[in-house]
């Protein structure tokens, strides 16, 4: 029988509770996950890098079973806050930081904050918008999932989750806004959806303080050594390609499809040689 590398926790703070994965051992690395989902949406990759590293991969809050801070409309510098809070209460003085999506502009703005807690980023999908696009996402990007006695906010929740795997945005259904993802297993969307599901009515906050963050004005502000990387269907590429040019001291790896995989090839590895570095 396999063990798994990674086991469930809760770590208690001031006023609230954070879920996390965590597993391994060697030098911290904490793993921030996109929206919407949970840590578990992760697992795959930090099972790997857990071989190699100590892996610590937070429900970030208000989504999986992390609840929501105590802010109207938080930002990027409270999700941060509370990443830091959450280092501080592990004890863990200096980590490098794994953000995909939104958990990558959680993670720059942490190094901004804290950046002597931070020692090296990767920034796996990292998103740029125009006030255009801001604007529109926030307006429209995030579906309400209030539940309702029909049972309609369920259909609304899986059309979401599987048709952003196909479009962007998700909304668009076209063949214009088709990027080339496929879908997965239908046992691997349940999953997905059953995190999403936990976060029916807070989920949006994340995205919305994504959606809001300025990254080309706080980027060209970190120092620390970043790998920005992306599968060539993610449609956050040409993003991270474009913020890759704003940070000092980047490293820019477009992961190429391996024929077997269409959304790219495993990042684990690039991840693992570039925290290796000196």
């Amino acid at each position: 029988m396999q063990v798994d590398l990674l086991k469930r926790a809760f770590v208690d703070l001031p006023g609230r509770q954070v879920h996390l994965r965590q597993g391994g051992e060697g030098p911290p690395l904490v793993m921030l996950h996109a929206s919407p989902g949970a840590s578990a949406q992760l697992a795959p990759l930090a099972r790997q890098l857990a071989k190699t590293r100590r892996v610590i991969a937070p429900d970030t809050p208000g989504h999986g079973d992390s609840p929501v801070l105590s802010v109207a409309q938080p930002e990027m510098a409270d999700y941060a806050g509370a990443l830091i809070e959450l280092l501080d209460a592990m004890e863990l003085e200096t980590v490098d930081l794994y953000g995909s999506h939104t958990g990558a502009a959680i993670a720059a703005e942490t190094a901004l904050l804290a950046p002597e807690r931070v020692g090296k980023i990767v920034l796996d999908g990292f998103g740029l918008f125009s006030p255009e696009e801001r604007d529109e996402y926030l307006a429209r990007y995030t579906p309400s999932l209030t539940p309702d006695l029909n049972g309609a906010y369920l259909q609304t929740a899986f059309m979401f989750l599987r048709d952003q795997l196909v479009y962007w945005p998700w909304y668009g259904r076209t063949a214009t806004h088709l990027h080339g993802g496929t879908l997965p297993p239908p046992e691997a969307l349940h999953r997905w959806l059953v995190e999403v599901l936990k976060a029916a009515e807070t989920y949006h906050l994340a995205y919305g303080a994504a959606f809001r963050y300025p990254g080309a004005e706080r980027l060209p502000m970190i120092g620390h050594p970043v790998l920005a990387l992306a599968r060539p269907n993610d449609p956050l590429l040409p993003h991270t390609r474009a913020a890759a040019d704003l940070l000092p001291n980047a490293k820019y790896v477009a992961l190429a499809s391996d024929g077997g995989d269409p959304w790219g090839s495993d990042p684990a590895a690039v991840i693992e040689a570039f925290l290796a570095t000196d």
